[in-house]
Order: structure tokens, then C-alpha cells, then sequence
């Protein structure tokens, strides 16, 4: 696993690692994982609430979100925004499952050349329980049963849904709005994960 080496980019402000932000990054990925945890749990996902975004501890995605770290976003906005790109979002969304762009591929004769792909399903119900989760961390006690569909809403990111996903994304954020995070998680172990 290689580390990325910000002196890449010497001509950039990059700012300083301190204790208070190395403390804050680990507590705010430690208490998401703890929430996604919670709600796979509750759709029967065992294995993946235990293994959810493990790579965020890892050297190539932990030191960079230390350095960006704010606590009401992510670290990678703020890459975005200095540099055009984050380079702890790349190898993030290359290893986990449960980001849609881990599930995009390249086909002639399509948008921009990019196909995307069909999620599995656990795929799905793990992303709900992250999107959930991430509003909750991020909002704080602003945080509604709205928050994750206007999240969603926020976000340029329909057109690289496959159609299957993004229904299935899109019917579980209004479910959360309309009927609780409960009805919903209980919904997908019950109905979605589990349909004869």
C-alpha cells in the first residue's frame, strides 16, 4: 500500500498535522464506523458493519484526513476544493464496496465513456446505513430524517447510478424521511436482503 507523499505537491499551502487533529479525524472515523455499524447490524450486514471503511485507518487515507480535518465535513471536500482532486478519496472509494464509484467502469458508446455498474444488493443497504450515518456525524443535532435524501439531492450523482441502484438508493432515502431509520433498516434485512 503505498503512502501519499504530500510533498508531491510543494507548492501548495498544506496544512500542518497537529495532535487535535490527528485526535479529532480518529474519533469522528471511529464514531461513523460505530453508527454504520450499528445500522448494518440492524439489516442483518454483520460482517460488513465490523468491516466498514477500515482503509480510513490506513496510512494512505488517514494522515491526509488528519491534515484536512474539520469535523463538520469531510477532509476530502477540502482537498477538492485546494487541489481538484483527494487523493485519500481515490484509494477510499477503490476499496470499499459500498460507494457507488467503486462500482464505475468504462464502455464505449456511453456519457463520457463511463458505465455503471449494478450494485449487489449488500452493497446497497451498506451505502443507506453510511449515508445515514455520515449526515448524523456531519449535521450533528441539525441532523433530520430528511438529512440523507437532501444530501443526496445536493449531489451531481444520479447519472452515475446504474438505474437498479439509484431506484433502490432513492426508495430507501424517502423511506427514512417518511417512515424512520427503523421501519427502513428493518425493511431492507427484512424485504430487500432477504426476498424470496
Amino acid at each position: 500500500m503505498k503512502y501519499i507523499d504530500m510533498n508531491e505537491f510543494q507548492d501548495c499551502k498544506i496544512p500542518k498535522l497537529t495532535v487535535k487533529n490527528i485526535v479529532g479525524n480518529f474519533k469522528t472515523v471511529t464514531r461513523h464506523r460505530n453508527l454504520v455499524r450499528k445500522y448494518c447490524f440492524k439489516m442483518g450486514l454483520y460482517w460488513q458493519g465490523l468491516t466498514h471503511d477500515l482503509s480510513k485507518y490506513s496510512p494512505s487515507e488517514f494522515w491526509i484526513s488528519a491534515r484536512y480535518y474539520q469535523g463538520n465535513r469531510s477532509p476530502h471536500a477540502a482537498l477538492r476544493e485546494q487541489f481538484g482532486f483527494s487523493p485519500g478519496w481515490l484509494h477510499h472509494k477503490g476499496r470499499n464496496k459500498h460507494h457507488y464509484e467503486y462500482w464505475l467502469d468504462f464502455k464505449k458508446n456511453t456519457p463520457g465513456n463511463i458505465s455503471p455498474c449494478k450494485m449487489p444488493d449488500r452493497y446497497i443497504a451498506e451505502m443507506v446505513a453510511d449515508r445515514i450515518a455520515a449526515c448524523r456525524i456531519y449535521e450533528g443535532d441539525k441532523y433530520t430524517l430528511s438529512s440523507p435524501l437532501a444530501y443526496y439531492n445536493k449531489a451531481p450523482e444520479a447519472n452515475l447510478l446504474h438505474p437498479y441502484t439509484r431506484e433502490k438508493l432513492e426508495m430507501f432515502l424517502h423511506m427514512i424521511e417518511e417512515k424512520g431509520e427503523d421501519y427502513t433498516c428493518n425493511y431492507i434485512r427484512h424485504n430487500f436482503l432477504h426476498k424470496k
